[in-house]
């Protein structure tokens, strides 16, 4: 039983990596690699676009393994692979429309700065608009 609960870790690896691949051009290692990361977990260190984009292809790979119904393991890579590349499509699309590429080297500690950064921003641009009010008001 451990020798098939193995297998099917590898596989599910396997096929994690093909969806991977299909959406973002990379290798999860490659992807993992291009954020610095040894054993940190890859979704954790996404940007929000990069994990949605990651759950699209996920999602979408479920759905069409649900209607086509893959029996082999080769079936399911072939649907992975579809999955993925759908997500894929909307990532191209995404980078036509803003003209900057999704996917980063940004990691957690990198994309919390810049989140905590704007948080900060916002703050100050709110006291500066009640100092102006206040100031109108004197």
């Amino acid at each position: 039983m451990g020798q098939a609960r193995r297998k099917k870790g590898v596989e599910y690896a396997i096929l994690t990596d093909e969806i991977t691949k299909a959406w973002s051009g990379m290798t999860t290692r490659q992807y993992k690699n291009l954020k610095g990361l040894k054993k940190e977990n890859l979704r954790d260190n996404m940007s929000t676009l990069e994990l949605v984009l990651n759950m699209l292809a996920e999602a979408t790979t479920a759905e069409i393994s649900k209607e086509k119904k893959p029996e082999t393991f080769e079936g399911n890579r072939i649907v992975a692979n579809e999955g993925g590349a759908a997500a894929g499509e909307a990532r191209t699309a995404v980078e036509k429309r803003t003209g900057k590429p999704v996917i980063t080297r940004k990691n957690a500690n990198e994309l919390q700065n810049l989140v905590t950064g704007l948080i900060e921003d916002i703050g100050k641009s709110d006291d500066q608009e009640e100092n102006k009010e206040e100031s109108k008001r004197n």
